[in-house]
Order: structure tokens, then sequence, then C-alpha cells
């Protein structure tokens, strides 16, 4: 490995592989969600997944988008679909937030190792250690179908997540 002055070269914890493709299997992970019950993506199979990845609890954007999907939970599930929102922030910070906001979804951990999982779908920013606006639409099978990576400060769409969902159906 070759040392750089943003890191080491070749260090896993700072290359993140790419954004998983449409069509491409969704990368499995177990993360604990703000109870510290693990939660597997595997072990959702047989329905809709919607992973929202989000910089970090009790911030203004994020917290507008996950009330959007609080507010509008019900067409989610009309379309069976789950929702797993995760961030880097710890099991403790992530209770306190979905109490605060209401939120009846699970808030996943990607605490430790520090952003894991979001490396895992291409969305860690590694020089501000958070994760990327990234949504994931994946369908009963465990294929990606649908994909969206926002800059930073720009909100994602939700009519979005509608139409995708509704060109899987109900399961």
């Amino acid at each position: 490995m070759t040392q750089t002055g943003a890191g080491v070269i070749g260090d896993p914890l700072l290359e993140a592989p790419a954004v998983p493709a449409v069509g491409e299997a969704a990368p499995d992970f177990e993360l604990v969600n703000q109870f510290g019950e693990p939660v597997t993506l595997s072990e959702l199979r047989g329905r809709n997944v919607v992973l929202v990845f989000f910089p970090f609890a009790f911030s203004g954007i994020c917290t507008g988008e996950l009330c959007e999907i609080r507010d509008n939970l019900a067409l989610l599930e009309d379309a069976d679909a789950a929702v797993l929102g995760i961030s880097v922030d710890s099991k403790f910070a992530q209770r306190a937030y979905a109490e605060k906001e209401g939120y009846s979804f699970d808030l996943l951990a990607d605490f430790w190792p520090h952003g894991a999982v979001a490396r895992q779908y291409g969305v860690f920013d590694a020089e501000s250690g958070m994760a990327k606006r990234g949504t994931f639409i994946i369908d009963a099978g465990g294929t990606v179908r649908y994909v969206v990576v926002n800059p930073r400060g720009q909100a994602r769409d939700f009519t979005e997540y509608r139409a995708a969902l509704a060109g899987l159906g109900g399961n």
C-alpha cells in the first residue's frame, strides 16, 4: 500500500465499490436497528425493500425526507415494501431520532465498522465520514430495480419511489 495525504492507497476502507446497477443483486448485509435488533437484507426476500441512505439523524434535509416517507408509509406498504433508513449514526441516536419524529420503520446503524454498508453500496463519503443520499429499491428476489444518488444538499423526490415501486407491483 502507498501512503498519500488523504490516506493509504489500496486501503479497502477508503476505496468504495461502485454503486450497484439496476439489474444487479443487492449486496447483503446485517445491521442493528434503533432497538438493537439485527436486520438482514436477505431475510426480507419475498418483499420489496426501499433502502434509504441518509447522512445524519436530526439534520434538516434528512428529517424532511424521512418525514415524507413516514407520512406516506401506507403507499410503500401497499407495494409490499419494507423501508430501511441507514446512516452512520449509532443505534442510540437512531432510536432517539425515530422516537422524536414518529418513524415506525427501521433506522439502521451503520456505525461500526464505520459506514461499511454505505461503502458496499458505493455511497460512503470518506472525506466527510457520512453516507450520501442514496436510494435503492430492491425487488422481492433481491435484485436492484431503482437507484438514485443525490448530490449533497439536494433532497430526493418521493414521487420517483412511488413510480419505481408501481413498476414492481405487489407480491
